[in-house]
């Protein structure tokens, strides 16, 4: 509940109005008592209005001074008389502040509202306090979860995971910046709040078992902590015995499930040229989408080759080195199979549907071909049965299949402007709920994602990015983008991310909380929302001695 206006603490007053427009933003010009040096980017203020609040965000920090003579002539301040003259009324320093929202009383209750408006002149301006923040982003519970604190704060800041998975989210960031880190909290979040059911193709292998953090630092998965309610598909099974992380199925994919269009995505990772990729169409417009792949390697180079040929009318060059490239690329990975034994696809569901989250560990087969070939085949065939259940629904929110989030990594793989349009990914990017299905996507070149595609993408939480290009595509369609882009540059390269949209009710710039120690795991564990079964209480003993 917000404050009465008259509680409202100034103690910790930075300085007052002096100028500013609400597309601009605001000028604050510091008291003397305040350091310019104490003030940070990205840092949260509270500008007290005569009618409403104002929460706004510090984009800039400028020195001034009262005269241009005092900057030509400096006076000697190796005085401390001299100095504490001068600090505050000669020189002072500013502050660019970027309101975005505004807190009025209608019928004695707050409300909250996008800024439509200015604080008048010489309006006070205060560090926001933590329960200016939690007035903002609310409180953890069931809803809420905590995601780190704000510059040079120790509250907690909160997304609204229903919001979060609502709509597709992204998490950006140059190497290095803590992508994988960031997202594993987020799965982490989902899970405990049981706001959707998770599938993580997991390329790195990082989010199941275990992962890494700075200094190789060994981190807990999403399995240990929520032990059956998590479930580790593998394609490479020796991989998992290997690493002592056993996998709960193997996945196998036949020949009948690589349609034409998966081939079609894989053109850069194989070094498809156009002609070949338009050979793979025209082979399964012959044999079938679910027929050419068997069919075609089976056919004998020489004769059977050269009279597919001239069948088909292709070009007998491209056919051969097609072939060559389907056989050392595609028909060598060991999980692709004639015929696949078990069906994936419905043991996944299964899972799916129980509420089990499912991370599919690639093992050894990290390789960028069968990623992609992999995400693309599963995830075409589990949104295709998604849009049958939600249609047979037909509004009974009872029988609808639970919310599913799709976690990819190296997204701009699948959804740059070339194959978004044909891709699965591009598609349910595009729908947002409509099916129940959205997508997490992890990428650390955002530019190379299609346009139409980032303005589907509804949270965005975003590392350090120092590529231009890169800032502009997560900024884009944004109001106030070119004053957060300014906040974003200076992020430091650790454990700080800019978060701004559907799930935030304005951006923030967070430290992330701690996550790897004994009692992280337990706040993780004990939290308020989580349902965890009895056996992962019983078992929290064992899992701290490892």
């Amino acid at each position: 509940m917000m404050r009465e206006w008259e509680d409202i603490p100034l103690a910790q007053r930075l300085g007052i109005i002096v100028a500013g427009s609400l597309t601009e933003g605001l000028e604050a010009r510091l008291d003397s008592s305040a350091s310019v040096e104490d003030m940070a980017v990205g840092r949260y203020v509270v500008v007290v209005g005569q009618k409403r609040k104002f929460f706004g965000m510090i984009t800039d920090v400028q020195l001034g001074a009262s005269s241009a003579q005092i900057t030509v002539a400096p006076p000697d301040v190796s005085d401390p008389f001299v100095a504490e003259v001068i600090a505050g009324t000669s020189t002072f320093g500013t502050l660019k502040i970027m309101p975005m929202l505004s807190v009025g009383l209608e019928d004695g209750l707050p409300s909250i509202q996008p800024v439509k408006t200015v604080p008048s002149h010489f309006s006070p301006v205060a560090e926001a306090t933590e329960e200016d923040v939690f007035d903002v982003f609310g409180r953890e519970d069931g809803m809420h979860f905590y995601i780190g604190k704000p510059l040079d704060m120790e509250t907690r800041v909160c997304l609204n995971l229903p919001r979060l998975v609502e709509r597709s989210s992204g998490v950006f960031g140059k190497s290095g910046t803590g992508k994988t880190f960031l997202t594993r909290l987020l799965l982490i979040g989902i899970a405990q709040k049981d706001a959707a059911v998770n599938l993580v193709f997991d390329m790195h292998n990082e989010y199941g078992h275990a992962g890494t953090w700075e200094g190789g630092k060994t981190v807990k998965g999403l399995k240990p902590l929520f032990q059956s309610r998590v479930a580790i598909f593998t394609l490479d099974p020796e991989s998992s015995r290997a690493r002592g992380a056993a996998a709960d199925a193997e996945v196998e994919i036949g020949y009948d499930q690589v349609e034409p269009q998966d081939v079609a995505m894989l053109q850069e990772a194989l070094d498809l040229s156009s002609p070949q990729v338009e050979t793979v169409y025209q082979l399964g417009r012959v044999f079938g989408d679910n027929r050419w792949l068997a069919e075609f390697v089976q056919i004998e180079p020489g004769v059977e080759m050269e009279d597919l040929a001239k069948r088909l009318g292709l070009n007998l060059g491209t056919l051969q080195v097609l072939r060559r490239k389907i056989e050392t690329r595609l028909v060598s990975l060991p999980f692709l199979k004639p015929e696949a034994v078990d069906n994936s696809v419905k043991r996944i569901l299964e899972c799916l549907d129980r509420g089990t989250h499912v991370v599919l560990e690639f093992g050894r087969q990290a390789r960028l071909d069968a990623y992609i070939l992999v995400a693309n085949i599963l995830t075409r065939r589990i949104h295709e049965r998604y849009v049958v259940r939600k249609e047979e629904a037909q509004g009974e929110k009872a029988r609808e299949p639970r919310p599913l989030v799709i976690t990819i990594e190296e997204a701009h793989k699948f959804l740059n402007p070339r194959v978004a349009d044909f891709t699965i990914f591009g598609t349910i990017a595009r729908e947002m709920r409509k099916y129940n299905v959205t997508l997490l996507i992890v990428d650390q070149r955002p530019s190379s994602i299609a346009d139409e595609i980032m303005s589907q993408i509804g949270t965005r939480i975003t590392c350090l990015l120092d590529d231009e290009k890169d800032i502009s595509a997560v900024l884009s369609g944004l109001p106030g983008a070119d004053k957060l882009r300014n906040v974003l540059a200076k992020l430091d390269s650790k454990q700080q991310a800019l978060i701004l949209g559907h799930a935030a009710p304005m951006p923030v710039v967070i430290r992330t909380r701690d996550y790897g120690t004994q009692e992280s795991y337990k706040e993780l564990l004990n939290a308020e929302g989580t349902r965890l079964r009895e056996k992962a209480i019983k078992d929290l003993e064992e899992l701290f001695e490892s």
